[in-house]
């Protein structure tokens, strides 16, 4: 069984940078289809970015694109999956959660495609 954990939210001001981690545990975690949603309060869960599960491919909403950077490390039982981000916005503040996807070629935007989910890591982009 896939478990994911994510670690690396905190408060930034606007035009700074952040790094989100996600550990995935198990042995069929590198096999996994990886994804980054968000969710602000009362509004629904959005993609982010999402990975392959060799890298091979990326995906990115538009709302991120040239400033988030999603990239992964596999290893044996274990791959963490990280979210490079940059130049924040305000808009970016959210709960950031990372997803799963036993799929392990196609990266799905939605959410009900993905399988597994961590607990959420918080984002506030203030000054």
């Amino acid at each position: 069984q896939v478990q994911l954990v994510e670690s690396g939210g905190g408060l930034v001001q606007p035009g700074g940078s952040l790094r989100l981690s996600c550990t995935a545990s198990g042995r069929t975690a590198s096999s996994h289809t990886m994804s980054w949603f968000r969710q602000v309060a009362g509004q629904e869960r959005e993609f982010v970015a999402g990975i392959t599960w060799n890298g091979g491919s990326t995906t990115y909403s538009d709302s991120v694109k040239g400033r988030f950077t999603i990239s992964r490390q596999n290893a044996r039982d274990k791959n963490t999956v990280y979210l490079q981000m940059n130049t924040l916005k305000p808009e970016d503040a959210a709960v950031y959660y990372c997803a799963a996807d036993s799929n392990p070629f196609r990266i799905y935007t939605e959410m009900l495609q993905y399988e597994l989910w961590g607990q959420g890591t918080r984002v506030t982009v203030s000054s």
